[in-house]
């Protein structure tokens, strides 16, 4: 689940910190970046069951129709299909799920409230309406249902970003890919594969987890020589005068470049070049390509990097 994308931001939010923060050493910066992608497969997890408890308090909302309408002896027409779901139903008894909640206390029965109003918002949209309307649902229009749901009201949700701000400061960027695998373990359940349907892994191969570990290890141990080519290509100005965010965005990236020669040149320089528009400045992402990209061909004609 965690992607090369995702990795490239961690190390380069956790370099940033590291050289933020006075008296942190290598070993403790090290740690920090491998917690901080732990907690990003932890978001994963944590948003599959946030769809469980939007299910909860449904259900309790049927609960309470159905129980008034008998005590008033009233006749109710009271659509139990949302809650009874078949996705939603595989995905609360799914078993890796189920041992993510056994280990971890979910926080989301303390959200009761926007629980309730993201139920009430969904409750209010087209696609809900006309699944609740149908004669018979099938497996595959309950699944797209919740795909539904999360793509149109739970991505790009203020209310909810901020209540993960709230519960983790690590949180903050990671949602939006998180947002991706989410959609992608909806599309990919089966049904026939009942409780064992995997979830994504928290890496896809033993690469990934060797790639970030050398990447940020490298980015940081070798700062003079990186910083070294920064100050030549910019013809001796004054480093301190570049953002802090450029430098360790070039830094990251000339690590890449320098460690990894399976990575061609163009992609290490698009990735730094995107996450430079993402959280530098303005103008940053294109000082960042001209930079990497007169660095990179550079260390390649002199046989310093093999590409």
């Amino acid at each position: 689940m965690i992607n090369r994308e995702l990795i490239r931001i961690k190390v380069v939010q956790l370099v940033y910190s590291y050289y933020n923060s006075e008296g942190k050493t290598m070993e403790a910066a090290q740690k920090e970046f491998l917690f901080s992608l732990d907690k990003a497969y932890e978001l994963y997890q944590t948003l599959l069951l946030l769809m469980v408890s939007i299910t909860h308090i449904a259900r309790r909302a049927v609960e309470v129709q159905q129980s008034r309408a008998q005590r008033l002896h009233e006749r109710a027409d009271i659509s139990t299909k949302f809650i009874e779901n078949k996705f939603i139903d595989q995905l609360a008894h799914n078993d890796q799920l189920q041992s993510f909640q056994e280990r971890e206390n979910s926080f989301w029965p303390d959200e009761e409230d926007f629980l309730r109003q993201t139920y009430k918002r969904i409750t209010e949209q087209d696609f809900y309406q006309a699944y609740i309307h149908k004669k018979e649902c099938t497996y595959d229009d309950d699944r797209e249902l919740w795909r539904q749901i999360y793509r149109t009201i739970l991505c790009n949700n203020d209310d909810l970003d901020e209540i993960l701000e709230e519960r983790s400061l690590y949180w903050n960027d990671d949602k939006a890919i998180v947002d991706t695998f989410v959609l992608k373990t909806i599309r990919q359940f089966k049904q026939e594969n009942g409780t064992q349907q995997p979830l994504q892994p928290q890496f896809k191969d033993d690469e990934d987890p060797r790639y970030a570990q050398t990447l940020f290890r490298v980015s940081i141990e070798n700062e003079d020589t990186f910083r070294e080519l920064i100050r030549e290509q910019t013809r001796n100005w004054d480093l301190s005068r570049l953002a802090l965010m450029d430098l360790v965005i070039m830094q990251t990236a000339l690590a890449e470049i320098v460690s990894f020669p399976e990575i061609p040149l163009s992609i290490s320089i698009n990735e730094y070049v995107e996450i430079a528009k993402m959280y530098s400045t303005p103008h940053s992402g294109a000082y960042v390509n001209g930079m990497l990209d007169t660095i990179g061909k550079r260390l390649i004609s002199e046989g310093k990097v093999q590409k």
